[in-house]
């Protein structure tokens, strides 16, 4: 759906408003910063993911190997970790069973909870996000910040820190 000024309507009918004509619409410059913003998004998305192919893995998968190495145990939950990387529990659970066959990750059962399981990091998981790491870093480096000043990076983190805030509290109340 379009998100800029929609064409006039015809204002000579008496019947009362539609939601869409009481739409705040957005300004050209909105509009442009709006569509910018998609673009960088899902160019830069696609880039890293190109760049991870060669190593054999996805960006989405690289993301599963970062969350968790940075846990304890370099184990999750696997609820935990569906919310961590924003996938459904059924898409998380297709990855994880590919990841699995890697050698990547292992599912393991809870403690105490016998529907419950945990994602964990097996020793190639993590000597492969040792080896991988270096690659990507450089990568974002080369394809994000290093094309930023030190005050752009101040700026843009300090534009976006109130948004992810504002989705990450939504996010918790559904």
């Amino acid at each position: 759906m379009d998100t800029h000024t929609p064409p006039a309507a015809d204002v000579s009918s008496s019947q009362p408003a539609r939601p869409e004509e009481e739409t705040p619409w957005l300004t050209a410059r909105e509009q442009q910063l709006w569509r910018a913003h998609l673009e960088v998004s899902k160019l830069l998305d696609y880039q890293l993911g190109r760049e991870l192919q060669p190593h054999g893995l996805a960006i989405n998968d690289y993301e599963i190997l970062v969350v968790l190495s940075e846990a304890p145990e370099r184990r999750m939950r696997m609820t935990d970790l569906a919310t961590a990387t924003l996938q459904s529990k059924s898409r998380l659970s297709h990855q994880i069973t590919r990841m699995e066959s890697a050698g990547l990750v292992l599912r393991q059962d809870c403690p105490g909870d016998r529907r419950g399981l945990y994602a964990h990091l097996t020793d190639q998981g993590w000597e492969t996000m040792q080896k991988v790491a270096p690659d990507h870093v450089r990568s974002v480096r080369s394809h994000f910040i290093d094309r930023l000043t030190p005050d752009q990076i101040d700026a843009l983190y300090a534009a976006l820190g109130p948004v992810a805030e504002h989705l990450r509290d939504l996010r918790g109340r559904a």
